[in-house]
């Protein structure tokens, strides 16, 4: 040794590194039954091959787990993260019409050799999403950040790409009144509004057990299976949505421009989520959770009866009217 430094020395190792891509490998294997990349580029990059569509439009997302991640971590519940990282991307280009392709991932720890275990479980959560709605996983960054990111935190993002044929998209600017809202169930507060969650708890502790909390903490539903029965029985819906930060009013109204609703949702039927709401203004709840409601479809009245039963949870909760805004009541 020459006594001067190097880069392990330093907090970073490389050998670490190639270590756990080789732990990975056969979790990614598993998202490419199906599809298959078209090259690796030395896992530089990945391609690929969209011959197979006639006028591929390209669809891209890019989303996060938020603070659920403590407590996630906390209760060593790392393949959830794993699963709640895909849903928040995949969901997202679902509701363009397109095929979610390919993901990938980004995770900046402070020592790889320490974090190896954790984040192999969290790529394997991935995989268990990402083989369920045939998405590969492409690649991604590990980054070894010593002194930056704080032991045993996990920075985590991830990406997705799709590919829609351009005839195929769907098209919310043919929303129209009297159009019908399909809102389909979620598996609990999904990846948002955990920072006020974890708020109430912080300020009252023994509002909620540890056995009500992991049911809270289930993992964003991935909801390919709406997309593919409507798919299957050809209704072509007029609009999609992804409830997350905002809950519906802001994730309709975002995209309805000068239309609106007067939404009635059932009663949430989640044992913890009510005891955290009861400790939650009463108005603030709708434009922060998604109050058990993941996902929204708008369709043609005429498609309503067999769009209800497109994937588990589908209940009609509105009509479209003249008239911007969105407004929710629990019937």
């Amino acid at each position: 040794m020459s006594g001067k430094l190097t880069y392990k020395q330093s907090g970073v190792d490389t050998k670490e590194a190639q270590a756990f891509v080789s732990d990975i490998s056969t979790h990614v294997k598993r998202t490419q039954q199906n599809r298959k990349l078209h090259q690796a580029f030395g896992l530089f990059a990945a391609a690929y091959d969209l011959s197979s569509y006639s006028e591929p439009v390209i669809v891209t997302g890019c989303d996060g787990v938020g603070t659920k991640t403590e407590i996630l971590f906390e209760l060593d519940m790392l393949e959830t993260a794993g699963k709640d990282l895909v849903a928040m991307n995949v969901n997202d280009i679902l509701t363009t019409g397109g095929d979610p392709l390919l993901f990938l991932d980004y995770l900046g720890i402070s020592n790889l050799e320490t974090e190896r275990p954790r984040i192999t479980r969290l790529v394997a959560g991935m995989c268990d999403y990402l083989q369920d709605c045939n998405c590969i996983l492409a690649g991604g960054e590990t980054a070894e950040m010593p002194g930056v990111v704080p032991e045993n935190i996990v920075e985590l993002s991830g990406f997705c790409i799709g590919c829609a044929e351009k005839k195929d998209l769907i098209d919310p600017t043919t929303v129209t009144t009297g159009d019908i809202l399909i809102g389909y169930k979620s598996d609990g507060f999904h990846a948002n509004g955990w920072s006020l969650v974890r708020r109430v708890i912080e300020e009252n502790p023994d509002v909620i057990s540890e056995s009500d909390l992991r049911t809270l903490l289930a993992p964003t539903r991935l909801y390919h299976d709406v997309v593919n029965d409507m798919r299957s029985m050809n209704i072509i819906p007029k609009a999609y949505a992804h409830i997350t930060g905002g809950g519906l009013p802001e994730n309709l109204e975002r995209f309805l421009g000068d239309y609106g609703a007067d939404l009635v949702i059932p009663v949430w039927d989640n044992e913890g989520a009510q005891k955290i709401l009861a400790y939650v203004d009463e108005h603030d709840r709708f434009n922060t959770f998604n109050m058990g409601i993941g996902w929204v479809a708008i369709v043609k009245p005429e498609d309503v009866e067999q769009a209800v039963k497109a994937g588990p949870g589908g209940t009609v909760i509105g009509t479209l009217r003249p008239g911007h805004g969105i407004n929710v009541t629990v019937k």
